[in-house]
């Protein structure tokens, strides 16, 4: 690993929205936004004070199209968002990888190519 690059967060949208039935299905988008926004704000408790962080939210479906803002990245993925994480973790090189999803697949999927996973509670509060 570099430890001079960056810790990359890569944060699963649907997965860490889907995790609090609070209404999101009405509105994915606007869900993903604020979820966009939360990470923004706050960052990923516990992670920021040990360096810098790069934040990346993929979205798919229904929340494609979220706009990035300043400290988070949005990839909207062409088919499955699963996939484009994976994709992005593949990419990461030697940098550090964070993934915040609790699909159990894609947490081993990307584990095999080294990053490390925590579950959605990590940024929802």
């Amino acid at each position: 690993m570099n430890s001079n690059a960056p810790l990359l967060v890569v944060v699963d949208a649907a997965n860490v929205v889907g995790s609090v039935p609070d209404g999101w299905w009405r509105d994915r988008k606007g869900a993903a936004e604020r979820l966009r926004d939360r990470l923004a704000s706050d960052g990923v408790p516990g992670v920021a004070a040990e360096g810098p962080v790069e934040i990346v939210l993929v979205v798919e479906g229904a929340a494609r199209g979220v706009e990035s803002v300043a400290g988070v990245r949005v990839e909207s993925a062409a088919g499955s968002g699963d996939d484009h994480i994976v994709d992005v973790v593949a990419g990461a090189g030697a940098r550090p990888v964070l993934v915040v999803t609790a699909d159990r697949e894609l947490r081993r999927r990307v584990g095999e190519l080294g990053a490390e996973v925590t579950g959605p509670r990590s940024v929802r509060p």
